[in-house]
């Protein structure tokens, strides 16, 4: 039964984090219960890791200072709770006492902001999507006419060799 569980892909599925809740509960008892499952995802963790490490690409040698230096930035320059929610969260706490660790976000607006360079580029495509479409019926009015006038002549042409 240990070695069908194994086969069945369950495993691999919890390792790649595709499991579901549900699935990942019974991975979990189950290789509690049966230490057969256990060894199973224990390897199949230590062969993803050699996998992930023989695929890893290095950054070039003068990538991590650049990102050392802006993580000791950050840590240095800004406060450990962003002021938006500093007022928040502290409202949150005064109000609830029960040491939950929920924070309560309320967004300022509901229009999405567009960059002002945008703002221009879809007006051009407005305007051009009428100008286009002023001629489009332009000249399919133009085509109607054509038309007529080329059957008042075909019906000209067969009364006159009558």
């Amino acid at each position: 039964m240990q070695q069908a569980y194994i086969n069945s892909g369950i495993l691999e599925t919890y390792v790649l984090g595709c499991a579901s809740e549900k699935e990942a509960e019974e991975v979990l008892y189950m290789a509690e219960q049966y230490p057969e499952i256990m060894d199973a995802l224990r390897q199949l963790e230590d062969d993803m890791e050699v996998i992930a490490a023989n695929m890893a690409i290095n950054p070039p040698p003068h990538v991590w200072p650049k990102v050392e230096r802006k993580i000791e930035d950050l840590i240095r320059h800004r406060p450990l709770e962003p002021a938006l929610y500093r007022e928040t969260t502290e409202s949150y706490r005064k109000a609830h006492t029960d040491g939950s660790h929920i924070i309560a976000i309320e967004g300022e607006s509901t229009h999405m902001r567009v960059h002002k360079v945008w703002r221009w580029v879809f007006l051009g495509v407005f305007i051009l999507g009428k100008i286009f479409l002023a001629f489009a019926i332009y000249y399919f009015v133009q085509s109607m006419r054509s038309e007529r006038e080329i059957e008042k002549l075909q019906n000209q042409i067969e009364q006159l060799k009558r």
